[in-house]
């Protein structure tokens, strides 16, 4: 793979020497063949995936090997049975798969497109507009260039996020998005494997509760046909509300020298988008975050009932990853940092507990059975008394939910 410009930490990325002719000349023609890019948009995809790939490639991505694709499916085979009788959401995995790092990288791309790109554009756009005049002079013939060259370097910082989230998560779905292909359940074994001795824990009791996790998120994204949706336009919604800090943009773009590249390398974009203090801006912020508590908290206390005296580790297990869903692991910090958007269920022990209560007032069926219609779900007032909405819910008869869901579908 060529150089990129910029730098982006690729190996064997050095700036031209400005005193060279050929170095120059090869830099210039790299910068071509980066603005020639296929594809539309703000962002760079193809500089992203080639950043991240780049990435991983220096901090290891190891081959997935015949006995981890088949501990995988066994684990994701083994994982929709302990599911079936604590579930009323039948089996969502048409496919079972093991992906290194790049291969999630490759198969949520297009998730992150829908997501970042709203974001990007108004980056992009703002940096057109501020470029300070003596660095227009200085650009001359590549001034038209500069939305562009925003999106490479928005790619660039994207990709550099996005390898250091793929050498983190734990499947598709760990982050509580779908961000793989619908119905294909997908672990990464060397991110288990170190998440595991981390934990002090054994490996295929690790991987086990992974594939619980997974299929279960599968049940629901497979079979509420409103989620996914849902959760993508939680997001979006919260994104449109993000804005563009211009005075970052200015200082940043004030410290570029087109005559040094090596300068381009030190514009950092984090700090560039912020949220809008408006209740609407905070009103949609508390729609994500239930909604991303609502699906984090279903999952671990479906995956907690399933496993029960099963796993031995289970109650262990169970705690780290509340931990680390709530928290948010380095790159997903890094991610909010860059973009503006965090994506952590703040309140996942009360989503839990509300999930519990339900499931005593009304059993399994009827706890799932709230996933037919949107209204049906609580809310964020309802995580203060989980047993009043659960008890209310039990007033309901089961039928009535369900027509209700199909009163949406033939709309």
């Amino acid at each position: 793979m060529p150089d990129i410009p910029f730098g982006f930490s690729l190996p064997g990325a050095q700036p031209p020497d400005p005193s060279d002719p050929q170095q120059m000349q090869q830099f210039m023609n790299q910068l071509q063949q980066m603005f020639a890019a296929p594809g539309s948009g703000p962002v760079n995809w193809d500089l992203a995936r080639q950043v991240a790939a780049s990435q991983l490639s220096q901090t290891g991505d190891p081959a997935v090997n015949m006995y981890e694709h088949n501990a995988v499916s066994e684990a994701l085979r083994l994982a929709d049975l302990w599911l079936d009788p604590a579930s009323a959401l039948p089996s969502g995995i048409r496919d079972a798969t093991a992906w290194n790092r790049n291969e999630w990288v490759y198969n949520t791309l297009e998730v992150w497109k829908k997501l970042c790109d709203p974001i990007a554009g108004r980056m992009v756009g703002a940096m057109g507009d501020l470029v300070p005049e003596e660095a227009r002079a200085q650009l001359g013939p590549m001034q038209s260039m500069v939305a562009t060259l925003g999106g490479a370097l928005f790619g660039g910082q994207l990709g550099q996020a996005l390898g250091q989230l793929a050498a983190e998560v734990l499947s598709a779905g760990d982050i509580g998005l779908p961000l793989g292909p619908a119905g294909t359940a997908a672990l990464v074994p060397a991110n288990i494997k170190a998440y595991g001795d981390g934990l002090e824990l054994p490996e295929d009791q690790v991987r086990l509760y992974v594939a619980l996790r997974e299929a279960a998120h599968q049940r629901l994204f497979q079979h509420v046909p409103w989620l996914r949706a849902h959760v993508l336009n939680a997001v979006e919604t919260y994104a449109n509300g993000i804005t563009v800090n211009r005075e970052a943009i200015e200082e940043a773009m004030s410290r570029v020298d087109p005559s040094d590249p090596e300068s381009m390398q030190q514009m950092a974009l984090e700090g560039i988008f912020t949220p809008e203090d408006t209740p609407q801006q905070k009103a949609s912020l508390a729609r994500l975050e239930t909604a991303l508590a609502l699906i984090e908290g279903w999952v671990g206390h479906v995956v907690d009932s399933a496993a029960g005296d099963r796993l031995p580790s289970v109650s262990a297990l169970g705690e780290a990853f509340r931990r680390r869903r709530a928290a948010g692991g380095p790159a997903e910090q890094t991610f909010a940092a860059l973009v503006g958007l965090e994506l952590r269920p703040r309140r996942l022990r009360e989503a839990g507990a509300l999930w519990a209560a339900v499931t005593e007032h009304r059993g399994v069926a009827g706890r799932d059975a709230l996933w037919d219609h949107p209204d049906l779900l609580p809310t964020d007032e309802d995580f203060a008394d989980p047993q009043k909405f659960a008890q209310a819910k039990s007033d309901w008869d089961i039928s009535e939910l369900e027509n209700l869901g199909k009163e949406e579908d033939d709309k």
